[in-house]
């Protein structure tokens, strides 16, 4: 029977909860050691209270984030995929408008989302769309990284059988692309995370006033520091839960036939 301490598993689980552990350890003992005052650094136990105390207000607006980010996430999956599988039947088509999806990606969304805010009246919609901005390039990228990336020999197999191109995405790019796609999706899901809470920031009272983004702000304006801080862990939890999420669905998907998610 092999140990714990030397199995695989069990250390990539108990490495970093070690670890983290520790820093929270040490955050705690240095804040007490040196007086740091609650107003500039609150300690961990603190931002643990606050959350209990002020839970009510944070759900409400976690839920409101969450709701943001799914949405743009669901919507940059469905648009990412449909313009990578245009993008796969042309060369012509790839490269003309592959440009434009660099554009997108590397143009800043504080830049952008005052203007969304102000062109969509619905805020919830306007947020959706700054995010959902943020969280299609890795969707387009890999997919399309992965609809390419077939193998040559079984694609000249499909030529010479003459498959049409429906029989050839269905049963050969598609599957090549998939390890691809789901490592868009671990990419995208934080993305769209990231996407909600700057639009919110952006927004402020002008669009929405109850995500957690908000209550930063609003904490910030009252110098309430532990819930600030408490709203930055909600909003970093998220974060973790879907990469988590993702990962899990990779691997469920990906499991028995592809070496990334064998042994």
């Amino acid at each position: 029977m092999t140990p714990l301490i030397t199995n695989p598993k069990f250390l990539r689980i108990a490495a970093p909860f070690m670890i983290g552990v520790a820093l929270l350890l040490s955050w705690q003992l240095i804040c007490v050691a040196l007086e740091v005052p609650v107003y500039l650094v609150p300690t961990p136990s603190v931002i643990a209270r606050t959350l209990v105390a002020d839970w009510g207000l944070l759900s409400d607006s976690l839920l409101v984030t969450l709701k943001i980010t799914f949405m743009a996430f669901l919507l940059s999956v469905l648009l990412g995929v449909a313009i990578a599988f245009v993008f796969v039947q042309s060369r012509f088509i790839e490269v003309s408008l592959f440009p434009y999806a660099i554009i997108l990606q590397v143009t800043p969304i504080v830049a952008i989302a005052p203007l969304i805010i102000i062109w969509v009246k619905e805020p919830t919609f306007a947020l959706v769309i700054c995010a959902t901005i943020m969280a299609l390039f890795p969707i387009i990228s890999n997919t399309t990284l992965g609809l390419r990336s077939v193998n040559p020999g079984l694609l000249n197999l499909f030529r010479l059988n003459k498959a049409s191109r429906w029989q050839t995405l269905r049963r050969l790019r598609i599957p090549s692309a998939l390890p691809y796609f789901f490592g868009g999706l671990r990419i995208s899901s934080g993305l769209a995370l990231i996407g909600a809470v700057v639009a919110e920031f952006v927004a402020g009272t002008g669009g929405t006033g109850s995500g957690l983004a908000y209550q930063i702000l609003q904490a910030g304006f009252q110098l309430n520091i532990p819930r600030l801080f408490a709203a930055l862990f909600l909003i970093t939890v998220t974060g973790i839960v879907l990469f988590l999420a993702m990962t899990a669905l990779s691997r469920v998907a990906l499991a028995g036939w592809h070496e990334s998610e064998m042994g």
